[in-house]
């Protein structure tokens, strides 16, 4: 397909405000009420503009980090690379795109799972060593760090930054081979974890995604002005529709992939296996983390989301007037509840998607602000009906309780809460912001419990058995650690 020539003058506007998860919700002193978004990654190897195309790429991705955004360029002898903390559209303007010279790039969009807020913890990570220069980007938790770290820094590396990432490059920079290519395959069986990682060298690019498959990772074509073809990989799909790149596939979980030129300045993919796999990807890309207009391992994350609903309800057939979401992420899942239950469906709760961090005391009354807020109910659509809300999910239980309340100021009849997903019992440990054990409602009280907190008429799981027939019921394979607490690996703390 061919590339949209799009010139500078047509950056995406910048929001006036823009809604900005990020751990600051706790330095604002605003506890996290949603599994947190990780981050985004991109790839792009001869590409006739490398740093447009991979700023328009992680435009498309904002939704996997607002924290902070970055971009390496590689024109085959020096690496050049901005990042600052902020949004896509904050951090670059058409000057410093210019500056990006090359037809390799690797970008990054940031929420913080490990490490600070700090822009020393932002990626992509640059560093010079005995083989030249490279910048790394990495989406997903290295649940060894910890250790490998320490025995690092008893050996006398000085590390700059807060994140596991920085691992990496300490790895990769004190290995004895004599090529990047076998020092990168070292590093891969060393590190344990959720890891998808695009490393960029002065003329090449390597492309890997852990033993697992735990994070996403794509990879597309794009057809430049003379013909010849480049390549992206991007964390979605929904990166590649923006640019006109066609998908090829997903990487594969354990498969490292290098990206070079031969002489005849034609690109060479080659493709190593680097595990025996057993893949397990994370199950909650479907549920809320994934764009539903990408292909999410395979598969269409607004069609599967739908298939949530359905099954929802045939688990919970209640009796009620109108069927609606809590949006964004509870959308589709409420259309296919609406179609399988034959209730009619509503947008009873409308989103503000514009707004900002504007939240500094910790007080109750301004957590319930911030909901009404970001959610404004339709009376007119809500008064004296028996509503059905789906969301997505349900982790400590405020936000819930807010929304229940919002429905019931607004003349809801009875508030009847489903949640398109089993109860998150179990934090992340790989690459997914969630609070403790002890601050997921769930894993601490009964469902009953739970819907007596949130104050519903009627509180409904998704069952682990109907996750599965909604997302695989063939070839389930997925891991759902958050949801049964049988983790992949053992865990570093």
């Amino acid at each position: 397909m061919q590339y949209m020539k799009q010139p500078h003058t047509h950056l995406p506007a910048k929001p006036q405000d823009s809604t900005y998860h990020t751990k600051n919700s706790a330095k604002n002193n605003i506890p996290i009420d949603k599994m947190k978004e990780e981050c985004a990654v991109v790839g792009v190897f001869n590409c006739d503009n490398a740093s447009l195309t991979s700023y328009y790429m992680l435009f498309a991705m904002q939704h996997r980090g607002q924290e902070a955004s970055g971009i390496s360029t590689s024109n085959n002898n020096k690496i050049t690379t901005i990042k600052a903390k902020g949004l896509v559209t904050k951090v670059f303007s058409e000057k410093k795109l210019k500056k990006l010279k090359g037809r390799n790039a690797v970008g990054h969009n940031r929420y913080a799972t490990a490490g600070k807020d700090s822009n020393d913890d932002s990626q992509p990570i640059f560093a010079r060593y005995d083989l030249g220069e490279i910048a790394i980007v990495h989406n997903g938790n290295i649940t060894n760090a910890n250790k490998i770290k320490q025995d690092l820094i008893n050996e006398g590396a000085i590390f700059q930054s807060n994140i596991d990432t920085e691992v990496i490059i300490h790895l990769i920079a004190r290995n004895k081979k004599e090529l990047l290519m076998p020092r990168i395959m070292e590093v891969m069986r060393e590190i344990e974890g959720a890891f998808c990682l695009v490393i960029l060298s002065r003329s090449k690019m390597f492309v890997m995604r852990d033993r697992f498959g735990l994070r996403p990772l794509s990879l597309g074509e794009i057809t430049n002005k003379d013909g010849s073809i480049g390549y992206i990989v991007a964390s979605e799909t929904c990166s590649f529709d923006l640019v006109g790149a066609r998908y090829i596939r997903d990487i594969d979980a354990g498969e490292l992939i290098i990206f070079e030129q031969n002489e005849s300045k034609e690109t060479k993919m080659i493709s190593i296996k680097i595990f025996d796999c057993n893949p397990k990807p994370c199950v909650f890309e479907y549920i809320y983390f994934a764009r539903p207009d990408s292909i999410v391992f395979q598969k269409s994350a607004y069609e599967v989301r739908k298939n949530l609903g359905r099954q929802l309800a045939i688990e919970h057939k209640l009796e009620a007037d109108i069927v609606m979401p809590v949006p964004d992420s509870g959308l589709a899942a409420a259309i296919g509840y609406s179609q399988q239950s034959g209730i009619p469906f509503e947008l009873g709760l409308i989103r503000n998607h514009y707004v900002g961090r504007t939240f500094i005391e910790p007080t109750q009354k301004l957590r319930e602000l911030k909901v009404r807020l970001k959610l404004n109910p339709i009376k007119r659509v809500i008064e004296n009906k028996r509503v059905i809300v789906i969301d997505d999910s349900l982790v400590r239980g405020t936000t819930s309780k807010a929304i229940v309340q919002l429905l019931r100021n607004a003349g809801a009849k009875e508030v009847l809460l489903l949640i398109s997903a089993p109860p998150t019992i179990s934090p992340c440990f790989y690459g997914v912001d969630t609070p403790s054990k002890k601050e997921l409602i769930c894993a601490n009280k009964s469902v009953k419990d739970v819907q007596i907190f949130i104050q519903a008429d009627y509180l409904g799981f998704l069952s682990l058995d109907g996750l599965k027939i909604a997302v695989d019921k063939d070839s389930y394979h997925y891991c759902q650690a958050c949801f049964d607490g049988k983790y992949l690996h053992d865990i570093d703390s």
